[in-house]
Parts: C-alpha cells; structure tokens; sequence
C-alpha cells in the first residue's frame, strides 16, 4: 500500500494540478468543473484566490512521495465543505480515502459537507466510507457535462 500524505500545495505542483484538473474523463466524472478546464489564465486566478484566501485549507495529496492530487476544505455559505481531486492514473487504490482521513484529521470542524455528481458512485464510497452521510439532492449546472444534472449533498455530523 502506498503511503498518502498531505502538505501544502507548492507554486511547482501548479502545472501538474492544472494536467490533471483537464483530463476530460476526469472532467466529466467530477461534472461540477470550471467553465473551460483548458484556461490556464482562469486556474492560475483561481488557484492563487484560494491559496490566499482564509479559511481555505488546501493541500497537496501525495502518494509515495510523489503528486497525485489535491483535497481543500472551504467555507461557503456559512458551512465547511471538502472537496478532492485525484489524478485519473491513480483512481482505485484508495488514495482519496486516505487523503479524505488526513484532511479530515486537520480540519476539525463539524459537521463538514461535500457534493458530489449523483452518478459518481467511486467518490460517493469514498464520502460514505469516511462517515459522511446523504443529507440532500439538488441541481445543478455541471459545467464538465454542459447540462444540469443531480448532486448529492452529504454531510459528516461528527
């Protein structure tokens, strides 16, 4: 099993982190995107608004020593949500679980929230399996689909 460890993300994660966050499947998988994931202008804006931004923990995911993703915890709207994105090389060796778990370690805030494509059924296991449960649907415009689809809200009590 491979070690997963956080720390903070670096200004040389950022052209990786940009790699991952356009590879269409795992555009289309995550569905709740950017408007156009191929705008390095509009991610370096973004990424430079949260790493600057309190309340923001954001971190660098790696597995084995070596970058594999990202997870955050951000406050909208008066609640805490997380939200995590590994690259598509590495999905399925639990990796987001175990990032989920530090992060989760770090932000001790509760309850926290996620959302999630309701057809995503990998990262909806990751949430559940971390303890986070179904609070709610709603609709949304997914930018990664270009069509209004379901989420699912979930949200860990404890």
């Amino acid at each position: 099993m491979t070690d997963v460890a956080l720390r903070p993300v670096e200004d040389t994660d950022l052209d990786a982190l940009f790699e991952q966050m356009r590879d269409p499947e795992s555009v289309r998988m995550a569905a709740f995107t950017a408007k156009d994931p191929g705008d390095r202008a509009a991610f370096d804006a973004h990424m430079a608004r949260i790493r600057s931004t309190p309340g923001v923990t954001q971190r660098a995911v790696t597995a084995g020593g070596r970058l594999v993703g990202s997870i955050a915890s951000f406050v909208i709207e008066g609640d805490t949500e997380v939200t995590y994105w590994i690259d598509r090389s590495w999905w399925g060796r639990g990796i987001a679980g175990r990032a989920l778990a530090l992060l989760l370690d770090e932000v001790t805030v509760r309850p926290i929230f996620a959302r999630v494509a309701s057809d995503n059924a990998a990262s909806l296991r990751v949430l559940q399996r971390a303890g986070f449960v179904v609070a709610g649907t709603g609709t949304g415009f997914a930018n990664g689909r270009g069509a209004e689809i379901e989420e699912t809200i979930l949200r860990l009590p404890r």
